[in-house]
């Protein structure tokens, strides 16, 4: 029997959500009094500066229509818990900011929930089959009942990131960071397929009142959608959402992975959509970055003329803490750029990938890079930038060791940067914090 996905037009408060549930099915197997584990997705948060979390974070207003749908269902205790990512690994201000600002705090009061930062609770070593072991936060695995509210998003590694790819902030850092392994065949899709067999009995509610391209963070293009897509079949609900953001499943991954341990095509035909018929209701969405021909230079950098820089693309193996300083990096070298060609510096990232050769000065920026190349006999001066994460003044010092001359605030200030996207979004009443609050 094919899973069945509702797919409704986001109109009005609780009634939208309601109805993709229903006509899903989604809740079909909780049971009253079950102990229930919801999970947002809040992947980043600035505390000094306003950021845009159109596209970016789960909606309030979704949250707070899946908590009232779940007492609603007879649910016991509901939980709704989260792993945001931080500069600092030890922030708990953030992740305690972000649930006070997005209403959360209010929810608990109003709905009698816990609301949980999971690096502040315990970490369990769960085996998922293939010598896979992850840490996994204990109150997810311990919950009768999981909901997965992720948004509707692409990812510029996954392709998209949906309700599976949202069960990976239930994870501790270091398993986060082993998701990005150096292994072709073992690596992020690979590891993003294995986390639903953690959970027993699930369901996810795909929140599109917003969506967003080159995601997963601020620095994608967010759009008003205004779509709710439910299942119990966290793999149907991630055909569904891929299909709706015009991705054939087919081309992503970890879908393909998943599919296959199940025994179906990764297709729209292996499920059952009930409610907005998906090929009338999709909408296109980039989720790649741009890159030259060569994918050795952003084309952002290639585009205003830089030369003498090889700033490859990223591959799976780059983990959050890379990642989030890869775009105001670049916003740095571009400004840097003052027509004349930098002195064939190369910017190596990740766990993968090798030097080229030629290059005056090689950058291996992170511990990961450091440990691959730093021996390397191709590279003529290596400038290792330590530390996971990367430690910001030795990138900026490496850069002008280099010959690049950076503006620091750029690399310094990086809870700064989302204000830098706000503006994208100023005079546009369709992005509004209204669905933010509560």
């Amino acid at each position: 029997m094919k899973s069945k996905v509702g797919i409704v037009k986001y109109e009005e408060p609780f009634v939208s959500v309601k109805r993709a549930v229903d006509l899903a099915g989604a809740f079909d197997h909780l049971k009253t009094g079950d102990r229930v584990f919801v999970k947002p997705n809040i992947v980043f948060w600035s505390r000094k500066v306003p950021m845009p979390p159109w596209g970016v974070i789960t909606t309030t207003r979704v949250v707070e229509d899946v908590v009232k749908l779940l007492k609603d269902h007879g649910a016991g205790e509901i939980i709704i818990g989260e792993g945001t990512m931080t500069t600092d690994p030890g922030d708990l201000k953030t992740p305690a900011h972000a649930f006070e600002t997005l209403g959360y705090n209010r929810l608990a009061k109003l709905y009698d929930v816990k609301i949980l930062n999971l690096f502040e609770e315990k970490f369990i070593k769960v085996h998922l089959g293939n010598d896979i072991t992850l840490n996994c936060a204990k109150e997810l695995l311990d919950a009768d009942f999981v909901v997965s509210v992720p948004v509707l998003k692409t990812h510029a590694q996954t392709i998209v990131s949906l309700s599976q790819k949202n069960l990976k902030g239930c994870l501790d850092i270091k398993s986060r960071k082993k998701c990005h392994s150096n292994s072709v065949e073992r690596d992020l899709d690979f590891h993003v397929a294995a986390l639903a067999r953690l959970l027993p009995r699930a369901s996810a509610v795909i929140d599109g009142i917003y969506s967003l391209e080159r995601g997963p963070a601020y620095t994608g293009k967010a759009r008003r959608t205004n779509l709710i897509a439910a299942s119990a079949d966290l793999l149907a609900a991630d055909i569904a959402g891929a299909e709706l953001m015009g991705i054939d499943p087919a081309d992503v991954p970890h879908l393909k992975i998943a599919c296959k341990e199940k025994g179906i095509l990764p297709s729209i035909e292996s499920i059952e959509a009930a409610g907005e018929p998906i090929s009338k209701t999709a909408i296109p969405h980039k989720w790649d970055f741009p890159f030259n021909h060569e994918k050795n230079l952003p084309f952002n950098l290639e585009s205003i003329g830089v030369k003498g820089l090889s700033f490859p693309k990223f591959d799976h193996s780059l983990c959050t803490y890379c990642s989030e300083i890869i775009g105001p990096l670049q916003v740095a070298l571009g400004n840097a750029w003052k027509g004349d060609p930098f002195d064939n510096v190369e910017i190596l990232t990740g766990k993968i990938r090798l030097p080229s050769k030629g290059m005056n000065h090689t950058i291996l920026m992170g511990k990961c890079q450091a440990e691959l190349n730093r021996k390397n006999p191709d590279i003529k001066d290596a400038i290792i930038v330590p530390g996971c994460p990367p430690k910001k003044e030795k990138l900026i010092s490496g850069l002008l060791q280099a010959g690049i001359d950076v503006d620091p605030s750029f690399l310094d200030n990086l809870e700064d940067a989302p204000a830098l996207f706000m503006k994208r979004y100023m005079g546009k009443p369709e992005f509004t914090n209204t669905f933010y609050r509560i």
